[in-house]
């Protein structure tokens, strides 16, 4: 019989999977359970729209994940903090902050996961940041930590 797998199923396939497995344990097994549907050509065609939705969605992804990281490529972020005299801040700078000052400059949310600092920073200066926008797609950036007037 052949079916179509709605979910994960140790040993026998992947969600959306089509495949053919002895009667018994499909209509034992797999249906009851509501781990299989049956590969009818309207359960196959609407498989394939979903695959397709998906692709576009990721494809779009991809896309708007590129923009995002052109737009932040080479850039110099700007993030002020307390400082004493000694250029030492008072407190750290964190991914927060940085994800805080990128939604400030340029309109973007970024999950502050996605930013890589070495370590928090503790002092004024000019910092590298690696930004993983997901997709594969990196953008590296500067933060600038300059004194809260």
């Amino acid at each position: 019989m052949k079916v179509i797998l709605t979910s994960d199923v140790k040993s026998v396939g992947a969600r959306g999977a089509v495949l053919d497995v002895k009667d018994g344990y499909a209509n034992n097994y797999l249906l009851p359970q509501r781990l299989a549907v049956p590969a009818t050509p309207g359960a196959i065609k609407q498989l394939e729209q979903q695959q397709n939705a998906k692709k576009r969605k990721q494809a779009e992804e991809v896309a708007n994940a590129q923009e995002v990281a052109t737009q932040l490529e080479g850039m110099t972020l700007r993030v002020a903090a307390k400082a004493g005299g000694n250029g030492r801040l008072f407190g750290t700078v964190t991914n927060a902050n940085v994800a805080d000052a990128i939604h400030e400059q340029l309109g973007v949310t970024i999950d502050r996961h996605k930013i890589e600092m070495k370590d928090g920073i503790k002092a004024l200066g000019t910092y590298p940041v690696e930004i993983r926008l997901g997709n594969n797609v990196v953008a590296k950036s500067a933060i600038q930590v300059v004194a809260l007037k």
